[in-house]
C-alpha cells in the first residue's frame, strides 16, 4: 500500500544520451510540440559543437520532421514503430521510471526538483551501461572508427 494524490498534471523530457562516453543532454518542457522539438534540437547543437550527433527518433507525432530544421551538425535516425527497445531514451526513461513509481509528490515543482535531481546525478557510466546497444555501437564503430 503506497500513498498517492489523484491529480494530472505532466511535464515532459527531452533527452540526448551517448553511449560511447555517457555524456547527457536534457531538456524539461511542458508540452511536446514540433516547434518545441525544433528548439530542443537547436539547443543540442549547441552542446558539445565539435562533435556530430546521431539522434534516434521514434514515430511520435511531435518529432515530425516536416517543415522544422535539423541542425548541422545532427543526424535523426527513425525507428519502425512499436519498438522502444531501439531507442536509448526510452531505456533511460525507464530506469528513471522504476525510481519514481510508489512515490507521491505534493506538487509538480516537487517532481520537478526530483526529475532535475535524477537526471543530473546519474553518473557517465552508468548512462552508458543503460544506453549502449551493440548494434548501434558496432555500427558506430564501423563507420565512424570510434
Amino acid at each position: 500500500i503506497v500513498k498517492f494524490k489523484h491529480n494530472f498534471q505532466n511535464t515532459y523530457l527531452y533527452g540526448s544520451y551517448s553511449p560511447i562516453d555517457g555524456d547527457a543532454f536534457v531538456y524539461e518542457l511542458e508540452h511536446t510540440t514540433a516547434k518545441l522539438f525544433e528548439d530542443y534540437l537547436a539547443k543540442l547543437s549547441q552542446h558539445r559543437t565539435e562533435q556530430f550527433k546521431i539522434v534516434v527518433i521514434d514515430n511520435a507525432a511531435f518529432h515530425s520532421t516536416k517543415n522544422i530544421e535539423v541542425p548541422e551538425n545532427i543526424f535523426l535516425i527513425n525507428i519502425p514503430p512499436y519498438t522502444p527497445e531501439l531507442n536509448p531514451c526510452e531505456q533511460i526513461w525507464a530506469y528513471i521510471k522504476q525510481r519514481f513509481k510508489n512515490q507521491c509528490f505534493e506538487n509538480l515543482d516537487k517532481l520537478k526538483k526530483w526529475l532535475y535531481q535524477m537526471v543530473n546525478t546519474m553518473d557517465k557510466e552508468t548512462v552508458k551501461s543503460i544506453v549502449s546497444n551493440k548494434h548501434y555501437l558496432n555500427s558506430f564503430n564501423t563507420t565512424f572508427n570510434i
